[in-house]
């Protein structure tokens, strides 16, 4: 462990921790927000109003992941493992953002906002220069080839080693990685069709499944490194590099596949509600139309 150690110090970038600082900050400043426009809301609409308990609970999963993928011993030990790369990736697109959605940290950050500017920006956000081109990006169909497109060039060789070797350019990748797969959950959980489009969105997380599991596969059974530069990062760890690639891949191939299969199980059991609670409205009026 001392030698893995020793491997991470030195081929830790020199400006990997002023970047750490920044995440630092912005992760609790995301965190006093939350909280602040959490406490004005409750004491505004009454406590559960607006965002729910289970809300305040999925956000600070949310949170306590991006600390634990960017932040933690993880993110140094991404810099000489592939496997321990991919994990923290992973964490990012199946755990931090889909979390993070489900914790509806765009209503609290309004509210903490003071008033004036509060009712100016919600009112922005509904302008039609600010809503159509939203609406454009977020619609399902979009987002989905964004968040693939993202996923696949950036395991592309030579920008995955450039962003290896660049702390700007990595914090570009994770911030691709993070903000598609946000944008694919908030599409598919709170988008434009609600809580009808959850049957649709069973298909779009099917699609990123297969796709992300392809690449896995093909990562897993790769017969050559796919990013020579970890070779000699792990050799000097005292691991095999060729088979931690293949834990890589099987980290995005098996349980990454296991996490989209319980989050479309949970949409297809939100669909089934929903298509349960319409019936049953429509028995409930036509019974009220009947003649007596």
């Amino acid at each position: 462990m001392s030698d893995l150690h020793a491997v991470e110090a030195a081929v830790r970038n020199p400006g990997a921790g002023a970047w750490d600082a920044v995440m630092a900050t912005a992760l609790c400043a995301s965190a006093a927000l939350y909280t602040v426009g959490l406490l004005r809301l409750w004491r505004h609409a009454g406590r559960g109003r607006g965002v729910r308990p289970g809300n305040v609970v999925a956000f600070a999963g949310g949170i306590t992941t991006l600390v634990i993928a960017l932040l933690s011993p993880l993110d140094r030990l991404s810099d000489v493992l592939f496997s321990a790369h991919m994990g923290q990736h992973e964490l990012l697109m199946l755990v931090a953002a889909p979390l993070m959605v489900m914790g509806k940290p765009w209503l609290t950050a309004a509210w903490a906002l003071p008033e004036r500017w509060r009712v100016s920006t919600l009112s922005l956000g509904q302008t039609p220069a600010v809503r159509r081109p939203f609406r454009a990006v977020t619609a399902p169909v979009t987002i989905l080839v964004l968040h693939a497109l993202a996923l696949w060039i950036w395991h592309v060789p030579g920008l995955f080693e450039g962003a290896m070797r660049h702390e700007g350019v990595h914090a570009l990748q994770h911030a691709c990685f993070f903000v598609t797969a946000a944008l694919f959950w908030w599409a598919l959980v709170q988008g434009r069709y609600g809580r009808r489009g959850y049957g649709a969105s069973l298909l779009f997380v099917f699609i990123t499944g297969m796709h992300s599991g392809i690449l896995g596969a093909l990562i897993t059974f790769g017969r050559r490194l796919w990013y020579p530069l970890y070779d000699a990062r792990a050799r000097a760890a005292g691991l095999d590099p060729l088979r931690d690639q293949q834990l890589a891949g099987l980290l995005m191939w098996i349980p990454a596949g296991v996490i989209l299969l319980v989050l479309g199980l949970a949409l297809l059991v939100a669909w089934l509600g929903e298509a349960e609670r319409r019936t049953r409205a429509g028995e409930l009026r036509a019974r009220i139309d009947l003649p007596s």
